[in-house]
């Protein structure tokens, strides 16, 4: 049965996440998250990019068995495994599952044609990413995700705390008010491993067809899609 977080229960715990100075919040969300709901009840879905890595140490801290998973969609790019290989290493002890999609690309290819992700995105997403993530977490309470409302205008209002309408969960964004330099600070003074794509103006990192370098100082999303109106890959639309 899914826990149902009241407004009353919100504001019974709100003091909790009071921003501080270190964490803007973010240490005592992830705290109170696995003791709210049990290990089988929780997960962790990453991309691996730059929030993903301070994610996964900040979640390693209180949780260091969590489960995180990471959604294969056989499109990444090898720097992609790369760092998660890295991070494999770093952290033995986090149950990291690579979960792909029902489809081979060759599968989806024969049945919706070949570049279905230059044809119809939303479609090539929806089977890659949404139904594998719903499978993953069609029987949990809980996700958390590394959504910053600095990231885009989208994504301005997210909270700590959000009642997640096409997954019927509740999502956890311990990360809204960190900035991007905050991110990488974190990642420069705890020596962690990332991407290297972020060193070549890749600020997003999703599936080499559909992720390009963004100008300096470009919108950290500008990059995903580019010459299209979609922005995001439907995991947080309702």
């Amino acid at each position: 049965m899914k826990t149902k977080i009241t407004y009353e229960h919100w504001q019974s715990i709100s003091h909790l996440f009071e921003v501080d100075e270190e964490y803007k919040g973010a240490r005592s969300v992830i705290e109170w998250a696995y003791q709210m709901y049990p290990e089988e009840k929780i997960s962790y879905a990453s991309s691996f990019g730059a929030e993903g890595i301070v994610l996964i140490d900040l979640i390693h801290q209180v949780k260091p068995d969590a489960h995180i998973v990471f959604l294969d969609t056989d499109l990444h790019f090898p720097e992609t495994y790369e760092v998660i290989e890295k991070m494999e290493k770093r952290f033995p002890t986090l149950r990291i599952e690579k979960k792909k999609p029902a489809l081979t690309l060759d599968q989806q290819a024969e049945k919706f044609g070949t570049a279905l992700w230059k044809r119809d995105a939303n479609q090539c997403c929806h089977i890659r990413k949404v139904v594998p993530l719903r499978e993953a977490i069609g029987e949990k309470e809980a996700w958390i995700s590394g959504l910053r409302r600095e990231q885009s205008p989208s994504r301005t209002h997210t909270e700590f705390l959000n009642k997640d309408e096409k997954f019927k969960n509740i999502k956890i964004c311990p990360l809204i008010h960190w900035t991007w330099d905050e991110i990488w600070a974190y990642i420069k003074a705890h020596e962690l491993p990332y991407n290297e794509l972020h060193d070549h103006q890749y600020p997003s990192i999703g599936c080499f067809p559909c992720t390009q370098p963004v100008a300096v100082d470009g919108d950290s999303r500008a990059g995903r899609w580019s010459g299209s109106s979609k922005t995001e890959c439907g995991l947080h639309t309702s």
